[in-house]
């Protein structure tokens, strides 16, 4: 476990470890047990809330599942026979993560309610200083598991801070208000609106949903699980092994139409539409719902229920955004005033922005933050230049728009496993610095890949594009191809760091560190 080091000119210790993990959602824990696998005990999960889960223990709205089956949605290493339902709700998801943590005996390294503060290099020590709600601690190797969906965005409109009623964003779920017979706004249309709409139209008074953009949304083909299939995985393990293949092998077929044939995907939107045109009879309001561009271009939504309700008497449709909050009225932006008694927001996640980026501070004084000013990049979605040993899961371009994120989020722990292997290959205390220009390359190859992607040529305005309409989100091709790209740890990419003088005790992290760092030639 976590070592602890006492210095001599301060008198005091101060902890130590070979990795610190920060975040405890599906790829934090995936870490944490890929790091025993590697033999690996001397590691810490550092995680702000008071549970593990991530955004499944954050996502609690009424209707909240996972859109992704659920025997392809759990770890490869931890398959689960006992999935109630093809498609699973987010409190078995959460679940199946604290059976994780404790089937793997992951709860002594995990350390709750511990906010990370600030990440900085050492350049000297060639360490990790972590600031954290309770107190500091230093790290050879950060890797960086906070995840894309895990600080709410929430539109800056003007006179919210008025509104007398109540305000909430779907990931931070007010379970104590009560929404019988309430006049409720709910803001966007993704994929927690969806979800949320047809479970709360059955109890409020008036429910009023801005539509700024129509989602695409396909039949949700979700039933139990038979008894007789349960006790079948768990009788013969290599059933599920077999379920979740198929699930795979459909979805890998499936990426070709988004990644270079996106006019292939017109029959996909036939279906779409006719899923609308069952429950949606009126022309007005399915000419409000339907799309303008490609399916695919923003992330398809499924659902059997979220067209019925819409259909109901007691919801309204307005196409058009939130722009102004007067009293307790919203006003559309085009001119619609409606009166509320509370405001809902599923306006998504800060994801090409992410306020962890802003607290992480590398080796040449730059937060990650401004050194992705212009957009995020990571060489091959894991390490960026300028932040020696520090690597993120659910990096830059490693999304997917149609398969599952724990494939590539195991991809990436490949990646990971092999970064310590090279860096125990090398021997006493040494970082790898990933080279700006193959950063720069692998970046250049990936948007390169993306121009004729449905996410790029679809006609759509999505979050998977950041402020300069650049997609710095979603992996343009196969969950195959990134498992190959991510085997092994390129030591050409990188410049391996020793120090420039040899260590000393762990100075006091208040004090002001200068580089003195030596580069050595990867191979030399």
């Amino acid at each position: 476990m976590a070592e602890r080091e006492r210095s001599p000119e301060q008198g005091r210790e101060h902890e130590h470890v070979r990795v610190a993990v920060i975040g405890s959602g599906f790829g934090g824990l995936g870490a944490a047990v890929r790091l025993r696998r590697e033999g690996i005990t001397d590691f810490v999960v550092l995680e702000r809330a008071g549970a593990v889960g991530g955004t499944w223990r954050d996502n609690s709205y009424p209707g909240c599942a996972c859109d992704v089956p659920s025997h392809l949605y759990s770890f490869s290493f931890a398959p689960n026979p006992d999935w109630p339902r093809t498609f699973s709700g987010q409190e078995r998801i959460r679940e199946y993560l604290e059976h994780v943590a404790d089937t793997f005996r992951l709860r002594p390294h995990i350390r709750l309610d511990t906010e990370v503060k600030l990440m900085r290099w050492d350049a000297e020590q060639l360490r990790w200083e972590i600031e954290t709600s309770n107190g500091t601690l230093t790290a050879d190797v950060v890797v960086s598991a906070t995840g894309p969906l895990s600080d709410p965005k929430t539109p800056d409109i003007p006179g919210i801070d008025t509104f007398p009623g109540k305000i909430f964003h779907s990931a931070r779920w007010d379970h104590d208000y009560d929404l019988s017979g309430k006049r409720v706004a709910m803001i966007g249309t993704g994929a927690s609106a969806i979800q949320i709409v047809p479970e709360i139209q059955k109890k409020v008074g008036k429910l009023t949903l801005f539509q700024r953009t129509p989602p695409w949304v396909m039949p949700r083909a979700d039933r139990a699980i038979t008894g007789v299939e349960r006790w079948l995985h768990k009788q013969l393990p290599f059933t599920t092994q077999a379920r979740r293949g198929l699930l795979w092998g459909i979805r890998e077929l499936q990426v070709q139409a988004f990644t270079k044939r996106p006019n292939e995907l017109g029959m996909v939107e036939q279906i779409a539409k006719r899923n609308m045109y069952r429950a949606i009879k009126d022309p007005v309001l399915r000419t409000k719902l339907t799309p303008t561009y490609r399916i695919g271009c923003k992330r398809i939504l499924l659902s059997n229920a979220y067209y019925p309700a819409l259909a109901k008497p007691n919801v309204d449709v307005v196409a058009s955004g939130l722009a102004e909050v007067r009293g307790n009225t919203v006003i559309a932006a085009d001119g619609t005033e409606t009166e509320v008694d509370a405001i809902i927001f599923g306006t998504g996640f800060h994801v090409t922005d992410m306020p962890i980026a802003d607290r992480v501070v590398g080796d040449e004084g730059l937060t990650l933050m401004e050194t992705w000013k212009d957009g995020m990049n990571a060489l091959r979605g894991a390490t960026a230049a300028g932040f020696p040993n520090w690597m993120t899961i659910i990096g830059p371009n490693t999304g997917l728009g149609n398969s599952s994120m724990i494939l590539m989020i195991e991809s990436q722990l490949n990646y990971m496993a092999d970064y310590l292997r090279q860096l125990n290959v090398l021997g006493g205390t040494a970082a790898l610095a990933a080279r700006p220009n193959a950063v720069r390359a692998w970046n250049d190859r990936v948007q390169e890949r993306m121009k004729r992607t449905v996410w790029n040529t679809g006609g759509c305005n999505s979050w998977y594009l950041d402020k300069n309409g650049v997609n710095t989100t979603v992996w343009p091709g196969t969950t195959t191809e990134f498992r190959a790209a991510t085997r092994r740890v390129d030591l050409s990419e990188y410049e391996v760091l020793r120090p420039a003088k040899p260590l000393e005790a762990v100075p006091d992290p208040r004090t002001e560190k200068k580089s003195g760092t030596k580069k050595v030639e990867a191979g030399a």
